[in-house]
């Protein structure tokens, strides 16, 4: 009996090691601190390290900015990468050096739908709450890993945006009626009423003063987490 429990434990373990390493071999590290910029005129994201292209990204997004890619994980010199240009839930490849060139990130941005808050975090330390609009019911927030895309002023697209906007790397799979298609699709952070309930469109609402301190303080390719 003891030596089959012995030998039962030994094996145990030795299978418990395989796993462990080849769960080392695949997994990827999760980052929040690590930003992206392209190193030429377009980068190619690809469906792993050195996969198939899922989409080419040119010098500048949707509303005109400089192309900034939110890294969310790490697999060696390659980066897993949130972009406007990927379907909500999807990522792209790029490679460090290679492809692009990558600055460190102080910010991470989460956002509690339920709570209606946006927390600031710096450093993974709290800084600031905000309180949020979300979207109705009809066209709820979507969840997940993005990234701010873009920092733009509110007026280019009228005042009902407050002062500022911070699009996201978010898409709104549901759009009310009557929507166009295109960058009224994209989500983003602006102003608007209805803050702590569930009004909008997708998008998340905040005051005057918050939105000017997102827009001097967050830069561009800031990871952003939305949960319920």
């Amino acid at each position: 009996m003891g030596r089959a429990f012995l030998a039962a434990v030994i094996g145990a373990v030795v299978l418990a090691s395989h796993a462990l390493a080849a769960t080392h071999a695949v997994r990827t590290v999760h980052v929040a601190d690590l930003v992206a910029r392209p190193l030429h005129g377009t980068v190619v994201l690809r469906a792993a390290p050195a996969g198939k292209a899922l989409a080419t990204v040119g010098p500048k997004g949707v509303f005109g900015r400089p192309v900034v890619l939110g890294v969310v994980a790490v697999r060696g010199d390659w980066l897993e990468v949130a972009s406007e240009a990927l379907a909500n839930g999807r990522y792209g490849w790029v490679e460090r050096g290679r492809d692009v060139s990558v600055r460190t990130d102080d910010w991470v941005l989460h956002v509690s739908l339920s709570r209606h808050m946006l927390f600031v975090l710096r450093n993974g330390h709290a800084v600031r709450r905000i309180p949020v609009a979300i979207g109705a019911s009809s066209s709820p927030t979507p969840t997940g890993r993005f990234a701010v895309a873009e920092k733009l002023p509110g007026s280019r697209f009228g005042t009902v945006y407050g002062c500022c906007i911070l699009g996201l790397t978010a898409h709104q799979p549901h759009p009310p009626a009557g929507w166009s298609s295109g960058v009224a699709y994209y989500v983003a952070i602006h102003g608007g009423g209805g803050i702590g309930s569930g009004v909008s469109a997708g998008c998340l609402h905040a005051s005057e003063a918050d939105l000017r301190y997102l827009m001097r303080t967050i830069p561009a390719g800031t990871a952003i987490r939305i949960s319920r």
